[in-house]
């Protein structure tokens, strides 16, 4: 909704701004893919490492390069106006915090964390192709505008984020006695941040301005 209200007059002047942060969300599904290979199959940290610092660069870099134009165009050219300075610096930031999250899923790997032989690996890699799923999913509706793809996205993350959840919890309680539970409760709540701010993101499709960038949020907190 917000942007499609937004695009119009100055279309051709947000093109490169979403030609960016598609490539972002690109760059973010390439470090999730390379973090998870650590965590769920045993890659060695050492042998990927530079490759997701590399991305992770590009994409702290676009979002340097995202806000430097909107600033810009605002203060300078004056064609971008208010709403859609809001907007765009909303979502890149959470387009970086996507990566931001695989890079920490790396570090759980690093860190020893490695789940590759836990029992319940399967269940875990079940839930990493759900992600990656979720996160081209969500970069298309967001591309193409489709709020109804948008709404059903949000829905299916708010159904993950509930699992994400429940995993923690039963770690905490004690209830799952499995191995590495810190390795466990860690992917699991990264897990959850990324898919979080996938919905943020989501959320500019479909809500408007004032009520984007609350869905990192537990259902029963956006208010």
């Amino acid at each position: 909704m917000v942007l499609k209200f937004l695009r119009g007059e100055e279309e051709g002047r947000l093109d490169r701004i979403e030609a960016t942060l598609q490539q972002m969300l690109v760059d973010d599904a390439h470090a999730y893919e390379l973090a998870m290979s650590t965590v769920l199959e045993g890659v060695s940290p050492h042998d990927v490492g530079r490759e997701l610092r590399a991305t992770d660069h590009r994409v702290n870099e676009a979002e340097r390069e995202i806000r430097r134009e909107l600033v810009v165009h605002a203060s300078v050219h004056g064609g971008i106006d208010a709403p859609a300075v809001l907007v765009y610096m909303s979502i890149v930031k959470d387009i970086e915090r996507v990566g931001d999250y695989a890079k920490n899923l790396f570090d759980v790997a690093a860190d020893g964390g490695q789940l590759h032989e836990v029992p319940d690996v399967a269940d875990l890699r079940g839930l990493r192709d759900r992600v990656g799923v979720l996160m081209d999913q969500a970069a298309g509706a967001f591309a193409d505008r489709d709020a109804d793809a948008a709404r059903q996205l949000m829905g299916e993350g708010d159904a993950l984020l509930d699992q994400f959840d429940a995993h923690v919890s039963a770690l905490v309680r004690g209830d799952d006695q499995g191995p590495q539970a810190v390795a466990r409760a860690l992917v699991h709540r990264y897990l959850k941040r990324i898919v979080a701010h996938l919905m943020n993101v989501l959320s500019s499709v479909v809500m408007p301005i004032d009520r984007i960038d609350y869905f990192d949020e537990d259902p029963e907190d956006r208010h």
